[in-house]
């Protein structure tokens, strides 16, 4: 099996990207991935001021994918996460949802045994996740860092995409240009102190392309739902976005009106927050796969 490694990055996701490796559709393959630090975090005495912020964020890749069109879905299945035996979490003055309250910045490095965390003395079972993966984007929507999320995916640091989920991104560059980095061994929904529990890992993906389907913002398929995953400058905006794509995916897949598509999700769709700390908040509409299969929802996209 392909192992794609970790020392090639980007920190921006742009539309034209210098690939690193070539990978063919139905495919696996291994990316090395770096935490958010890369690594730069050694010891819980380590200050702000000995960081490089030049280098956070990073994102192995980017990954051209044989067959991958403008126009097209590119589907990333995620096989295995595996991450390392400790990870770091941070608290940093003004940073994150309560950081009006953080009176100092603090290290903790927290160490990973039998596939628990253990902070403080209590056992936290991890549930590893990708928190940047995206693609090229599209021209017209100019060059995104990958700390921020946006329609081509990057820093969407949502907890559904782990083991076993299936993303679909929307392919505005030939080869699609896939990079991911910034794993988290474990993450509550909304990521509050601006930290998961940042780890190094090793991902396992399988890729394939689905020919002449295109959405606005990526999807995300779990083993129950199927959702939308969008971004904006605040959390009316993203929700707002987030809702708006899936009632239009309901209405086409189902050959509904706007309103019955409209009462169906109000009946069924749960509005759920990934992250609150990113330069753009991201929120995630879900509907139950038995409601709108996958398969249906994408052979409703024209």
């Amino acid at each position: 099996m392909k192992i794609i490694k970790g020392q090639k990055v980007i920190y921006k996701f742009k539309n034209e990207m210098d690939y690193i490796e070539r990978v063919k559709p139905k495919e696996r393959f291994v990316v090395e991935t770096n935490d958010c630090f890369f690594q730069q975090i050694k010891s819980e005495d380590m200050t702000l001021k000995e960081l490089d912020f030049d280098c956070l964020n990073p994102a192995t890749g980017p990954i051209y994918v044989e067959g991958a069109e403008v126009g097209d879905l590119l589907k990333v299945k995620i096989i295995d996460i595996e991450v390392e035996d400790k990870g770091v979490a941070m608290t940093i003055p003004g940073e994150g949802l309560l950081g009006d309250q953080v009176t100092k910045n603090k290290v903790k490095i927290i160490p990973i045994e039998d596939n628990y965390a253990i902070f403080n003395g209590i056992k936290i079972p991890i549930e590893p996740m990708i928190g940047v993966i995206g693609v090229a984007p599209a021209k017209e929507d100019g060059e995104w860092p990958t700390a921020t999320p946006w329609k081509h995916g990057g820093n969407m640091d949502t907890t559904e995409i782990k083991i076993g989920s299936t993303l679909y991104f929307p392919v505005n560059q030939e080869g699609a240009l896939l990079a991911l980095g910034d794993c988290h061994a474990l993450m509550g929904d909304g990521e509050i102190c601006i930290t998961g529990l940042e780890i190094p890992g090793k991902v396992t993906l399988e890729v394939d392309v689905i020919k002449g389907k295109y959405t606005k913002w990526p999807l995300l398929e779990t083993e129950r739902e199927i959702m939308v995953l969008a971004s904006g400058d605040n959390l009316d905006q993203a929700t707002y976005e987030a809702a708006s794509q899936m009632v239009s995916h309901i209405k086409d897949a189902l050959d509904f009106d706007f309103e019955d598509a409209y009462m169906l999700a109000s009946l069924v769709m749960d509005l759920k927050i990934s992250q609150l700390v990113d330069p753009k908040i991201t929120v995630r509409a879900a509907v139950p796969k038995e409601v709108l299969a996958t398969e249906k929802l994408l052979e409703g996209i024209k």
